[in-house]
C-alpha cells in the first residue's frame, strides 16, 4: 500500500543491482513502483538498461546469463525476484517483449491460445478471447491467417491480444510502438488506456516519450542503469530537460537527447 496515494502497490522494485555474466554491472540501485490502476512510464536511451530491468521483473535474467545481487522486487504484496517466470505468469504479470516475437508460422488463433496456456478454465479463456476480439476487431476476420503476414501494426496488436489472454494483472510493454507509423502509434496508445482502464496495471518502457507520457500517470528516466529523474508524467513532459533530451525541443543546437554530453544532463538532473 502507498501511503500518499491510498492505493495498493502492484509492483515495488528496490534497489536493485542487476549484473550480467558475474562482471558486467547493468544496473544500480533501481527502484520503481506501479500502483494497482495507473499506467507508468520508463524512459531511457538504448542500452540505458529497460529491457534488463523488465527480465528482472519477469524472472528472464537467467536465461541471458543475468543476475539480480541485490535489492527486492515484489508483486502484488508478495516477492517476486528468483521466482520462477510460470509462477509470475500465473500470479498475474504478462510481457510484451520488444520486437513484437509472434509465432509467426502459426495462425493468429493458435499466437492467442498460446498466451492462455496456464489458464485452465475454458469459460475464463473464451471471455478473455472475446475481450481481444473486442480490443482488435482488424484480428477477427484474420484468426487463420498465418500470423508472419500480418502488417507491422497488426503483429503488434496481435502481441498485445496474446499477452492479455491470460487477464494479467501487470502488464509489461517493451517498445509497443517500434517501427510503427503515427496513426498506429496513436492506435496502440489508446488500446493501452483501454486495456487500463478494463483494471490492467501497466508498466511501459518506450522511447516515444511524447505518446507515453501523454497517457501515463507517473514516470522514471533511466540512464546508464539508474533512475536520474521521476515524477508526474504530466511534469515530467513540460519538463525542460526531457522536452530537450526526449522530444527535440530545446536550446538552438541542441536538438535531441544524444546531442547533448553526459556529464551534463548528469549535472543538470543531479542539482
Amino acid at each position: 500500500m502507498n501511503v500518499e496515494s491510498g492505493c495498493p502497490t502492484i509492483l515495488d522494485v528496490r534497489n536493485a543491482e542487476v549484473v550480467y555474466n558475474d562482471v558486467i554491472l547493468v544496473l544500480s540501485g533501481v527502484s520503481l513502483r506501479v500502483e494497482a490502476g495507473e499506467i507508468v512510464t520508463l524512459l531511457g536511451a538504448n542500452g540505458a538498461g529497460k529491457t534488463t530491468l523488465l527480465r528482472a521483473i519477469t524472472g528472464l535474467l537467467e536465461v541471458h546469463r543475468g543476475e539480480m545481487t541485490k535489492g527486492s522486487i515484489n508483486f502484488d504484496g508478495e516477492p517476486a525476484d528468483h521466482v520462477d517466470p510460470s509462477k509470475l505468469v500465473r500470479a498475474g504479470v504478462a510481457q510484451v517483449m520488444e520486437g513484437r516475437r509472434i509465432f509467426a508460422e502459426l495462425t493468429v488463433e493458435e499466437n492467442l491460445r498460446t498466451g492462455a496456456h496456464t489458464v485452465s478454465d475454458k469459460k475464463a479463456i473464451s471471455a478473455a478471447h472475446e475481450r481481444v476480439m473486442e480490443l482488435f476487431p482488424v484480428l477477427q476476420p484474420r484468426q487463420r491467417d498465418t500470423a508472419g503476414y500480418l502488417s507491422g501494426g497488426e503483429q503488434q496488436m496481435l502481441a498485445i491480444g496474446r499477452a492479455l489472454m491470460a487477464s494479467p494483472k501487470l502488464l509489461l510493454l517493451d517498445e509497443p510502438s517500434l517501427g510503427l507509423a503515427p496513426k498506429l502509434v496513436e492506435r496502440i496508445s489508446e488500446i493501452i488506456k483501454t486495456v487500463n482502464a478494463q483494471g490492467t496495471s501497466v508498466l511501459l518502457v518506450e522511447q516515444n516519450a511524447r505518446m507515453a507520457l501523454s497517457i501515463s500517470v507517473r514516470a522514471y528516466v533511466l540512464e546508464n542503469g539508474r533512475i536520474v529523474k521521476e515524477g508526474a508524467a504530466a511534469d515530467l513532459l513540460a519538463d525542460d530537460d526531457i522536452r530537450e533530451f526526449y522530444l527535440g525541443v530545446g536550446e538552438a543546437g541542441r536538438k535531441s537527447f544524444r546531442d547533448v554530453k553526459s556529464y551534463r544532463r548528469k549535472k543538470r538532473w543531479s542539482a
